[in-house]
């Protein structure tokens, strides 16, 4: 088409609907087949006999063997041997620390301290033994015991003064203390411990319980207390 001007012009063709193109369609993925097992079949080549070293032909392999169970068995007997001398070594420093204890019990102070008390409770014993009668029941006994402990606590316990017997039941106290307190903490051994001094503190307590029971109520609640503890292991509770 000629305009004016002399130009010419191309003349745009009609626009024609494009084509649509679609996308492909997407496969469906595939079942996979049911099976009932949770796992798959192990392979035959997984599966591997373990050979026994104590019956493998190989001379090598037996000296490997017998020697590492040799050096476990060493090993074992090694470390219970160290336990048995570690439990040998304590229970002969619990003899070692109890019969110190035997040595401070046989020293002057201590030894003057129970002549003392002997003779101020055979003294007692001596003035009311017609109160006791022939055959006591042990309640009886336990009783008159520990009334001549309480008036041997008195000023008229004894011919000792009050002052200095007190002194010397004070060093019999402070040591059953002591000795109780160490069995009772595993620090002494008992049977050793049992066989010097367990007579004695019974014999003491029968006594003396009485009073040490009027101290407690007088304010001193846990006087002679680790004493009570050790006669009273091994023996049923008493009612107070």
């Amino acid at each position: 088409m000629n305009e004016p001007g002399g130009k010419v012009t191309e003349q745009a063709a009609p626009a024609t609907a494009s084509t649509r193109v679609e996308p492909p369609a997407a496969k469906k993925a595939e079942a996979l087949p049911e099976t009932t097992e949770g796992f798959p079949w192990p392979s035959s080549h997984e599966i591997k006999k373990e050979s026994n070293p104590f019956t493998d032909r190989d001379w090598r392999m037996l000296a490997y063997a017998w020697s590492g169970l040799l050096v476990r068995l060493v090993i074992i007997f090694t470390l219970l041997f160290s336990v048995f001398q570690f439990l040998a070594n304590q229970d002969q420093k619990r003899v070692e620390q109890t019969m110190s204890l035997v040595e401070l019990w046989e020293s002057k102070d201590l030894q003057q301290a129970q002549r003392a008390l002997k003779e101020r409770l055979t003294g007692l014993n001596a003035k009311y033994d017609n109160l006791l009668s022939a055959n006591p029941t042990p309640t009886e006994e336990q009783v008159f015991r520990q009334r001549i402990g309480i008036e041997a606590m008195t000023a008229d316990g004894g011919t000792m003064p009050l002052a200095d017997f007190s002194d010397h039941f004070d060093r019999i106290v402070y040591f059953l203390n002591r000795l109780s307190i160490c069995v009772e903490s595993d620090l002494c051994s008992r049977k050793v411990a049992d066989s010097y001094f367990r007579d004695y503190a019974v014999s003491f307590w029968s006594y003396f319980a009485g009073y040490i029971e009027k101290q407690r109520k007088a304010g001193s609640a846990n006087f002679a207390s680790a004493i009570e503890a050790y006669v009273r292991q091994g023996q049923p509770a008493q009612s107070k």
